[in-house]
């Protein structure tokens, strides 16, 4: 029973794994068991002064007493050992389970995802959202649910001895507890303001740090770094607030808890002059009312740290309930066509890119994406590869859709050179060998020379075993560009997308890049998205896409003799061409 109902819902509450749930679950007892654990000695000192006031003490009875201290002691190290290993010790483990949890689902998410999340929001709920969940579950959950059942049952157990010294001990309670709860949209106000202004200045920074030479080359750090500064205050504004914001209302929690002392000895003095109870009672009372708020006070600051953790939980969620790519992981395409069959696509802004789109890429033949910037041309190459799903339409590889196709078996049979190219701080050898991991040495530099590495390899200290530094920037552009085509020769995929490779390249590098390419895309279905119109030359057919439609297709002879929109295009870029500063 309880797994079928209590343990969804601490998955979905906290945003945790089944087996975390469970260890949760498991911490509770623990605290549970630690806190009535720490009343023992409190009922053996009050068997020992009712003894010593009977005159009962003996040479027996004192050895029973210094032995059940010594059983009380032990049994509350054995209880303590247990509660940290269930509270501590595995809430690290799932905090591992949980980060790894959301980058797995990332990687399942479809790209769209992405376009309305920056990265340092990202990067904050996978390190600081899970690192303050990390803190609430060994330090807070655990304990503050230990605190309020073992106090529950210490409160009933005084209630058998007397109510109204019971009432007396006890009314506190529920009054601190409402004044916490009550303050828990606020608190989640507080929480929330502090998390945007954390975001707001780690994109800051991370912007500032990718966009320096930019900055320093417009002059423009001074001004940017006094936006910065600003951001640097309104984390720290927000953060006072919200600490002053808990602090209110949990010291006025934890001062009214002191008013139970004092009417548990007001009320206790009463009924002792009247004769209502006796001295051992009261002192019982006294004993216990001193012990039994200790824990609360804290479990009040830890209901105040959970109930601030609901922001962190719900970001966390947002990301694990995101529908996922699912599909089969077998292959069953008959061949390597790749078929658009009125496909239409918008982003999660509303904004609509693709309305109705129709062409087939052949294998073996070279399709070319042209058209006016903004017409859809990228767009239509990241969804061959099932990087987005479509909203309508249907597109197929060798007859199969690829929307029933798990995304990275379908990706195995692509191989991607972008434009803008992304490299690791690693070996040339291991940013090539990210094409196939388990290729060898030799297969990775025979990949290489067919990209034509060797040349700037060779100049290196430690030729292909030097390190390239954070996203190879101790390359240059075309050097970076041919160590992600060597990644599309070692993978050797029948399906090549080709961003425009060579754009912004000088003519000795788009050359040996070009030749590059040509030994890749032989005998495979290619899809080039052009924007210098000498690429489209040697293509076998030509897709001009315009205001999300294919408004042209053909190849490039009959386009040039029938079209309208290539042939302008066509002739501007010869315009361009003789273009010269005067």
């Amino acid at each position: 029973m309880m797994k079928t109902f209590l343990i969804p819902k601490l998955q979905r509450r906290f945003a945790l794994s089944e087996q975390g749930a469970a260890d949760l679950i498991k911490g509770c007892i623990a605290c549970v068991a630690q806190d009535i654990s720490f009343m023992l000695p409190v009922g053996l000192l009050y068997y020992f002064v009712m003894d010593i006031m009977n005159g009962n003490m003996n040479k027996s009875r004192v050895i029973f007493y210094a032995v059940s201290a010594l059983a009380c002691l032990f049994l509350i190290f054995i209880i303590t050992r247990f509660q940290y290993n269930t509270t501590y010790l595995a809430t690290y483990v799932e905090s591992g389970v949980r980060r790894i949890s959301l980058a797995e689902t990332l990687r399942k998410i479809p790209l769209s995802f992405f376009g309305k999340k920056d990265l340092a929001d990202l990067t904050n709920s996978i390190m600081g959202d899970c690192a303050t969940l990390e803190t609430a579950f060994s330090h807070y959950v655990p304990t503050l649910a230990g605190s309020l059942i073992s106090t529950t049952l210490i409160a009933i157990c005084l209630f058998a001895f007397d109510w109204r010294m019971a009432l007396a001990a006890v009314w506190v309670l529920p009054v601190a507890f409402i004044i916490t709860f009550f303050s828990a949209r606020i608190q989640e106000y507080f929480n929330r303001k502090s998390v945007a202004a954390n975001v707001a200045l780690e994109n800051g920074v991370q912007e500032c740090i990718e966009n320096l030479q930019d900055l320093k080359a417009n002059n423009a750090e001074r001004n940017y770094l006094s936006g910065l500064n600003k951001k640097i205050d309104a984390v720290e504004k927000r953060h006072i607030i919200s600490e002053l914001g808990t602090a209110l209302f949990v010291v006025s929690s934890q001062l009214i808890l002191k008013f139970g002392i004092a009417t548990v000895a007001l009320a206790g003095s009463a009924l002792l002059v009247r004769g209502e109870i006796d001295i051992p009672l009261f002192f019982l009372f006294l004993l216990v009312a001193s012990r039994l708020y200790a824990p609360l006070e804290g479990a009040l600051q830890n209901l105040a740290a959970v109930i601030s953790t609901k922001t962190n939980i719900n970001r966390m969620n947002e990301i694990l309930d995101h529908p996922v790519q699912t599909g089969s992981d077998r292959l069953t395409n008959k061949g390597y066509d790749i078929v658009f069959d009125h496909v239409g696509f918008a982003y999660n802004t509303g904004e609509t890119v693709l309305k109705d789109v129709s062409f087939t890429a052949k294998q073996g033949e070279v399709t070319t994406l042209v058209g006016p910037s903004g017409g859809g041309k990228t767009t239509v190459s990241r969804l061959a590869a099932r990087f987005w799903d479509i909203n309508k339409g249907k597109i197929t590889v060798g007859g199969m859709d690829i929307s029933k196709t798990d995304p990275e078996t379908l990706l195995s049979l692509f191989s991607i050179v972008f434009q803008d190219v992304t490299l690791f701080n690693n070996t040339i050898l291991e940013n090539i060998r990210t094409g196939r991991k388990d290729a060898t040495d030799e297969e990775v530099i025979a990949a290489a020379k067919l990209a034509n590495c060797e040349e700037f390899a060779a100049k290196l200290p430690d030729g292909y075993h030097s390190m390239i530094g954070e996203n190879g920037c101790e390359l240059s552009g075309g050097e970076r560009q041919r160590i992600s085509i060597a990644r599309a020769f070692l993978k050797n995929s029948p399906i090549i997308l080709l961003d425009e490779a060579t754009a912004s390249l000088d003519v000795e590098n788009e050359t040996l890049i070009q030749s590059a390419l040509s030994r890749l895309i032989k005998n495979k279905t290619v899809l080039v998205i052009a924007h210098r119109m000498r690429t489209v030359s040697g293509a076998d057919k030509v897709v001009v896409l315009s205001d999300g439609c294919v408004a042209e297709q053909g190849t490039p002879g009959k386009l040039m003799r029938t079209g309208r929109i290539y042939p302008h295009m066509v002739k501007l870029q010869m315009m361009s061409r003789e273009w010269g500063i005067s």
